[in-house]
């Protein structure tokens, strides 16, 4: 979610006085014992609460069935086209048109629930009835008016010029230099995306990273058509070494950017206590995976040799004028009004320099922003419960809840609320730090990059694309490497 502004302290909506998120001081709960005492007397205080995380309960849920509505779709649609032919019938030609219409409908409309990006922005529908329904009119407006998207806005562009021609052959040629060193196999394509990719992400942003690490991985390695084990555990390695490959700067994944300014983290802080330790978990995590792997490698090496492809040259200038744009998104990331007016320039240069691009597809981008923006909202009725569950727990028993939260509610929002417990010591600071980017790669939502990644990726998977049970079970040997690399090395 990253900089989405869920200040436990701001009025979204004000009503009689009082904020709407309420303020977490305002529920007076300090003298209570245990944390289920001050959930439930939260709960009764404002049992809009209730309402809320029930709602943000079933928008998860709804996540894991989203692969049930994708088939649902491609049945309906079958029976549509089985009922073309039919259609044309100078006796049954009426009747069978509205079916067919029906059919067009409701597959139409299981393709929407089907798709994961727009899950959260679907149950944003009840939140608002309800925000309107315990509170009013008013109050809704405000407090959905008042969130900040600078996050989604600054995701929406960085994944727009990303994934064009220019920055994508670059980092092609980049990772084919590491790649050529391993004889450019299957295998040596595999470990050097994942590998250098994530630890990319330090300096151009964590969405930049997954989109040209999914990409790459789309054309030199799922290409090649891999058994499904390999195909999810490389999807759950890929999610998590994202997640903590941008932890050697401040500025490049989400759930540092909420609290590096706060808690003076500069550069050096990053690398020395997290960075370094990142990268060694992700070359152990990948070495495990591979090495478990090492049977397929071989089979894949002799299935399909991996030929260059000649690719019209592209200049140097188009190039750094697009690794430019990605400096100027990365640097005005906080304000989406620059962002929005960086974008509208690139898109006029893509056009100017057409001859070297690709079709721009921004329907991805615009979806994860879309996922981001529906998180944002749904994000800042979750703090009463996510602020007292953090609080009480002591260092390594506040990093495995850290990580286990951020698989459900976004890492960078467990970071800033966690930012807003008073007191934490240094210890903790960074227990509940690096669990948030430990447990990034457990769900589609656990950590902002992820549906930029399951949005290139889903076509790789079947019919009902990815499954959010698979990924996860994927995504436990390497966030349990994170974890003990973050625990254990000194």
């Amino acid at each position: 979610m990253g900089r989405v502004g869920l200040a436990a302290e701001s009025a979204h909506g004000v009503e009689g006085g009082a904020t709407f998120p309420r303020t977490l001081s305002s529920y007076d709960d300090e003298n209570l014992a245990g944390v289920f005492a001050k959930l439930a007397h939260r709960a009764r205080q404002e049992p809009f609460n209730v309402v809320a995380t029930l709602i943000f309960l079933g928008a998860i849920t709804h996540t894991f069935l989203v692969g049930k509505f994708v088939a649902l779709s491609r049945r309906e649609r079958r029976a549509y086209e089985a009922l073309e032919e039919v259609e044309n019938h100078p006796e049954h030609g009426e009747k069978i048109a509205g079916k067919r219409d029906r059919l067009l409908f409701r597959a139409e409309v299981y393709h929407f629930l089907g798709e994961v990006e727009a899950v959260f922005g679907i149950w944003g529908i009840p939140l608002a009835v309800a925000i309107v329904c315990y509170k009013d009119w008013g109050t809704m407006v405000r407090y959905i008016s008042g969130a900040s998207f600078a996050e989604p806005v600054f995701v929406v562009a960085v994944m727009a010029i990303a994934s064009t021609r220019p920055v994508l052959r670059f980092s092609e040629l980049c990772l084919a230099r590491l790649a050529a060193l391993g004889g450019a196999t299957p295998g040596a394509w595999w470990l050097s995306i994942l590998t250098a990719g994530p630890l990319l992400g330090s300096f151009i942003t964590e969405p930049a990273a997954m989109t040209i690490c999914a990409l790459l991985l789309k054309r030199r390695f799922y290409a090649l058509q891999p058994s499904g084990k390999l195909r999810y555990a490389t999807l759950g390695l890929l999610f998590v070494n994202v997640s903590v490959g941008g932890t050697l700067s401040h500025f490049a994944a989400p759930p540092v950017v909420m609290i590096a300014h706060q808690w003076n983290w500069g550069f050096a802080y990053m690398l020395t206590h997290f960075g370094w330790k990142a990268a060694a978990g992700i070359v152990a995590a990948n070495f495990v995976y591979f090495t478990g792997f090492r049977t397929e490698w071989r089979a894949l090496a002799g299935r399909a040799p991996l030929a260059a492809r000649q690719e019209r040259p592209i200049p140097w200038s188009v190039t750094i004028t697009h690794l430019l744009f990605i400096a100027w998104t990365v640097l005005v990331s906080h304000h989406a009004p620059l962002v929005i007016l960086g974008l509208l320039f690139f898109l006029a240069y893509v056009e100017a320099a057409a001859r070297h691009q690709q079709p721009l597809n921004l329907r991805g981008s615009l979806l994860v922003g879309f996922f981001l923006a529906a998180l944002v909202i749904h994000g800042g009725c979750q703090q009463w419960w996510i602020e007292p569950v953090l609080s009480s727990l002591g260092r390594w028993p506040l990093m495995i809840g850290a990580t286990l939260l951020t698989a459900l509610n976004d890492n960078a929002a467990i970071t800033y609320l966690a930012s807003l417990v008073p007191g934490f010591s240094d210890g903790l600071k960074y227990a509940v730090v690096a669990g948030a980017v430990t447990g990034g790669g457990l769900t589609v939502i656990a950590n902002a990059p992820n549906p930029a990644g399951q949005s290139i990726l889903q076509g790789q998977f079947g019919e009902g694309g990815i499954s959010p049970v698979k990924l996860l079970i994927s995504a436990i040997v390497p966030t349990l490497i994170m974890g003990a690399a973050f625990m254990l090395l000194p």
